[in-house]
């Protein structure tokens, strides 16, 4: 695809599950792309993808797909993005990278436009976008500091299987359909145990700590996306036979007090929140309400009876728009917006 206007863009992992939405909400958002390269694995290359009213080959990550790039963006192993992003910089480039591989190192942003947009502006080429999990929690604690600091926060995750891939999701609904059947459910493939009908205490892999380097991502993100270092946190992180959307049960301490009415508020005025919260008439946000939206839903908002300036929250988004692809894609307006990203040569 290619145009005489926009950005020269590229998408690894574009026959992945976020692949495949960033090319959505794109079109969506009528997001400035004049030439559009699809690049995955070999395995991949040849597949035909649609973008807008256009089919586009996959082609194979090499240097040759990828020269020229304006902006790259990258939801592939962390491998990938090890190999391709200090290339992509050097070239003149920008990546948005969805992995792990660079979050946490000191010199690339991690950034979610609506909390810390400022960080783009210090950007050597490579922007990480948070954990999916991070990005609903970092949210709505940026909203609710507004009212009192923050001292203390546990979260525990209700993690869809899309959160894993296009496999894990396919899995699931193998697994459903031959509950349905009444026959035996093939065994597990991408998780440890059946995750039909079953909920599994354990994303990403177990550290010496008894922690899960989810739980750990979330902790760490949470403070840089915050700019709180010190932020005392902890987190469960639960895979759930849902689809898509991850759901989370927070408990926020503040160090003063920090009104319920006033928490509201700083909620419905933050850009990309939303307060469900009629609990009496079972209003409250839910997987399927966030399913297809970009927002952050908020509700089930009380008083933490078990300390003094502390409250509950619930809190869900769909883990492929807001957690990955919406994201990145807003990082890169925040880029355009900030004269940061242009086309160097189309």
């Amino acid at each position: 695809m290619s145009s005489s206007a926009g950005l020269d863009v590229a998408v690894i992992g574009a026959t992945g599950a976020v692949g495949a939405v960033f090319l959505e909400v794109a079109a969506e958002r009528d997001f400035p792309i004049g030439r559009l390269r699809l690049l995955a694995t070999e395995r991949s290359a040849g597949r035909e993808l649609r973008f807008r009213d256009e089919m586009i080959t996959v082609e194979v990550t090499g240097e040759d797909t990828l020269e020229g790039a304006d902006l790259v963006f990258c939801s592939a192993t962390a491998a990938a993005s090890r190999h391709w992003g200090p290339r992509i910089a050097e070239a003149g480039g920008v990546l948005i990278d969805d992995g792990s591989a660079f979050r946490m190192e000191p010199n690339v942003p991690l950034v979610i436009p609506e909390v810390n947009g400022d960080d783009v502006e210090w950007h050597e080429g490579i922007i990480s976008i948070p954990n999916c999990t991070t990005t609903p929690l970092a949210m709505a604690l940026h909203a609710l500091r507004e009212v009192a600091p923050l001292k203390r926060v546990t979260a525990a995750t209700y993690q869809a299987v899309s959160g894993s891939g296009t496999a894990a999701v396919e899995e699931l609904a193998l697994q459903l359909r031959a509950y349905g059947r009444g026959g035996p459910l093939p065994a597990p493939q991408e998780y440890p145990h059946q995750i039909a009908l079953n909920v599994l205490p354990h994303v990403d892999d177990f550290e010496e700590d008894g922690y899960t380097r989810e739980e750990a991502k979330m902790r760490n993100e949470t403070r840089k996306i915050l700019h709180l270092p010190e932020l005392a946190f902890s987190s469960t992180c639960v895979r759930v036979p849902t689809m898509v959307g991850h759901a989370e049960a927070v408990h926020a301490e503040f160090d003063g007090p920090a009104p319920l009415d006033a928490l509201r508020e700083a909620i419905e005025a933050q850009d990309g929140l939303e307060l469900l919260d009629d609990p009496a008439e079972a209003v409250y946000p839910t997987p399927l309400i966030s399913e297809g939206d970009d927002r952050t839903f908020v509700g089930r908002l009380r008083a933490d009876s078990s300390v003094e300036h502390g409250v509950a929250f619930w809190c869900v988004t769909d883990n492929l728009r807001k957690g990955a692809a919406t994201n990145a894609l807003q990082i890169a307006e925040e880029l355009i917006r900030r004269g940061k990203l242009q086309a160097r040569g189309l």
